[in-house]
């Protein structure tokens, strides 16, 4: 195709590039472990779907680049073959090319209606168009997915040729997926005479070929009987009907002797393997793998996407999806078909087979966020007991106030955020207390712990704006503890490195009779932690008041949050830090800034903190997609490596304990110059990079510095004596302002060649 000529600059780097990829993937994990459960016993081979099609335009150059850069050495390139009028062989992703390319912008044509499938389809089909047509008329690929970032499209990346997709990548592995036969045959298209046009290219060689069409595979055998190449029959939705059978897939599911006599393998959705109910948790699994190889089939499975909402026993963790599908104890698929082709290739190299007792290979302190919160009801004793069972080092407790002077465990101040206090009796205690938040709440002081025991936990989901719960089976499972009750847990936990006690708004408390750090002394008193050294304890806040009142407290390490996203400290400020603190905890954003979700560079705070030997902490690690730049592709595994190996922090703050554990325990770390593509950290800014002049984001002003008069306080207030009130329980009189005038209760308000090198310096 003539439009080749704007990538043909490329193609001498992108040779540089592959061997230098092919060596870095070779190196992966050399450690022994068990023979793996695949028909063959080797490990499971991973296809990439349209190359990186999860980041990239589906089949275009540069997501078939990245997948040869972040995978294995042997990582298959998928093409879904589609036939134009002139009888060529185009990779693309679909029979219609409305929704992955430009076409309808370029073209004025009316979309045209034809039968696939027996189903009335509407659109601009590559039938109706030769390849000259799409040349000649610049279209190009964009990304498919609407959810997906739309920003490279601008690289005008150019519809693809089969026999160039592979001579132009060159692929250890190629596999070519036949969707429509039937559907050509019936417009004098013959995909046998294309097939057979590509095998009397000896420059080309086809790895497997698949369909959902027995009668396809049975016919274009003879083609290939003497040459290496595999056929595979892809089973469809289970009630779908295969054409030449009349039967539906699910029905051939349970005759795979006679798929075998066509096939050495098949590809089956994931959920034929482990499918799930209704409410998305995990039923339990087939027996169609072990059945599929007791017939000598290889199987491999398919709907790996990172960006869509998969079972809630994965806990949004893609890399947990891989390992149940190839290291579960009793089965392995041979193969796994993800649009996110990084993913499964550190999971089966670098988290396989690693048992529940793996060295930690990183000093990578996990501290949790209210507990396992992305499992369980924040600082709720279930989501306690998970952290602890998901191997976190230091387990938190943010303290609050009750009515009655109860140190308690609760991650805000404001118990809407995390009860039902609006659907109960005390739904009337709305006030609004601007020197602790904007807008109206139910504060943890208005009510009794008597009474904050009869509310029911909530679980956070703080990406329910997209959709994304968390595990709502247990979405008010667990109790509430004191600080004393979960001081007793903690002590219990043997695999525990320390506590971490935050409080806040201790300056307010105060001045309203609560002596939140009186509290937490004595509460640490008498368990026993002021004189025991067997687990640190933490003191957390963003009050530099409240840790000096901690500092003379020699069995405790003083942690200073920075409650804002910073680009750079003050020399003189971190100093300041330095007399109250021996760690800080900063947001991501001041370590990798974003702009529209892409990581926009990185800064020197992490670097200069330490160097003052101040440790740092990061916050708030999540697995859900949506909480992660786009250089993270959607995996929070890349994410943490990226922090970790990239910026080097000490430390992550993590409502998912499990996947930082599990991240740091991973056999790819510490191997220097041998360390594999995909467990190398994305480098901030490349990608952004790669966006496109008319694509780019507006520019953001950078964050600001932190200052000496951000961390400078006068010292904590002295607690007030408090007023004995006549309020029943269940009610509180209002708080009052400055002046001792009442403050007004308000009603409750819940707020809802250049593109490759680009590529390659990714990492």
């Amino acid at each position: 195709m003539g439009s080749f000529g704007g990538i043909s600059v490329a193609i001498f780097v992108v040779q540089a590039l592959l061997a230098s990829v092919v060596l870095v993937s070779a190196q992966g994990s050399t450690t022994a472990r068990p023979r793996w459960q695949t028909l063959s016993g080797d490990q499971p081979f991973v296809v990439a779907r349209g190359g990186f099609s999860g980041i990239f335009a589906d089949s275009s150059f540069g997501a078939y680049s990245l997948a040869l850069l972040t995978g294995p050495s042997d990582v298959i390139l998928w093409c879904d073959v589609q036939l134009t009028k002139d009888g060529a062989g185009i990779c693309f992703p679909d029979l219609k090319l409305d929704n992955n390319s430009n076409i309808a912008s370029v073209l004025n044509d009316k979309p045209t209606t034809y039968l696939v499938n027996g189903v009335s389809t509407k659109g601009l089909f590559s039938i109706d168009y030769t390849l000259k047509d799409l040349g000649n008329n610049n279209v190009f690929l964009s990304q498919g997915v609407y959810s997906r970032t739309n920003k490279f499209d601008g690289q005008n990346y150019p519809i693809m040729t089969v026999q160039d997709t592979y001579t132009q990548l060159k692929p250890l592995g190629f596999w070519l997926n036949i969707q429509h036969d039937a559907f050509y045959a019936q417009h004098n298209l013959s995909m046998r005479s294309f097939l057979l046009s590509v095998t009397r290219n000896a420059a080309v060689t086809i790895d497997y070929i698949s369909s959902p069409e027995v009668a396809f595979l049975q016919n274009i055998a003879p083609i290939f009987r003497r040459s290496a190449t595999k056929f595979v029959f892809r089973f469809l939705g289970r009630e779908d009907v295969e054409p030449s059978t009349n039967q539906t897939y699910d029905s051939l599911s349970k005759n795979l002797t006679f798929i075998k006599t066509f096939a050495s393998g098949i590809i089956v959705p994931k959920s034929y393997i482990w499918p799930v109910d209704g409410s998305l948790y995990l039923q339990p699994s087939t027996t169609i793998v072990l059945d599929a190889h007791k017939e000598g089939l290889e199987v491999f499975a398919s709907d790996f996407y990172n960006d869509v909402p998969f079972s809630f026993n994965y806990s949004y963790d893609p890399v947990a999806e891989y390992l149940q599908f190839v290291d579960n104890g009793i089965f392995s698929v041979d193969g796994v078909i993800s649009d996110f082709p990084m993913t499964p290739s550190a999971a089966i190299d670098c988290f396989s087979h690693l048992g529940t007792n793996a060295t930690k290979q990183v000093d990578l302190l996990v501290i949790s966020n209210n507990g396992a919160s992305g499992d369980y009801p924040g600082c709720t004793d279930v989501a306690y007991a998970k952290a602890i069972e998901d191997g976190v080092d230091v387990l938190d407790c943010p303290v609050q106030m009750t009515k009655d002077g109860t140190p308690i465990c609760l991650g805000t101040i404001n118990l809407i955020d995390s009860t039902t206090v609006t659907q109960s009796g005390f739904s009337n205690l709305t006030t609004t207390i601007p020197e602790i938040m904007q807008g109206s709440g139910i504060f943890s002081f208005n009510l009794s712990w008597s009474d904050i025991q009869t509310l029911k936990p909530v679980i956070s989901s703080p990406q329910s704006q997209y959709k994304l719960f968390r595990n709502p089976k247990f979405k008010n499972a667990g109790k509430f503890l004191t600080l004393s009750d979960f001081l007793s847990m903690a002590k219990n936990a043997s695999s525990l490195n320390g506590v971490l006690i935050s409080i806040e708004n201790a300056p307010y408390l105060a001045e309203q009779g609560f002596g939140v750090t009186d509290a937490v002394l004595n509460a640490l008193s008498k368990a026993g932690y002021d004189k025991q050294t067997a687990q640190k304890v933490m003191i957390q806040s963003s009050n530099s008041s409240v840790l000096m009142k901690f500092k003379g407290e020699p069995n405790y390490q003083l942690v200073y949050k920075v409650d804002e996203d910073i680009g750079g400290a003050q020399s003189s400020t971190i100093e300041d830090i330095r007399r109250f603190a021996d760690a800080v905890v900063i947001s991501k954003d001041s370590v990798f800034p974003e702009n529209s979700a892409f990581l926009a560079g990185t800064t020197d705070v992490v670097q200069r903190l330490q160097a003052a030997n101040l440790s740092v902490f990061v916050q708030t690690f999540r697995n859900e997609f949506t909480a992660q730049a786009w250089d993270f592709f959607s995996d929070a595994t890349i994410e943490i490596n990226s922090f970790y190996g990239g910026a080097g922090i000490n430390g992550v703050i993590t409502d998912f304990p499990k996947t930082s554990d599990r991240y740091r325990r991973n056999r790819c770390l510490n191997r220097g110059n041998k360390t594999p593509g995909y467990m190398t950290p994305v480098q901030p800014g490349s990608l952004l990079q790669l966006v496109t002049t008319e694509y780019l984001p507006p520019a953001e002003a950078p964050n600001p510095y932190l200052t000496e008069a951000d961390v400078v306080e006068p010292p904590l207030p002295p607690v007030a004596a408090k007023t004995p009130t006549s309020t029943l329980s269940g009610t509180a009189s209002a708080p009052r302002s400055p002046n001792g005038q009442p403050k007004v209760t308000t009603s409750v308000i819940v707020p809802l060649m250049a593109v490759l090198l680009a590529v390659y310096l990714l990492f």
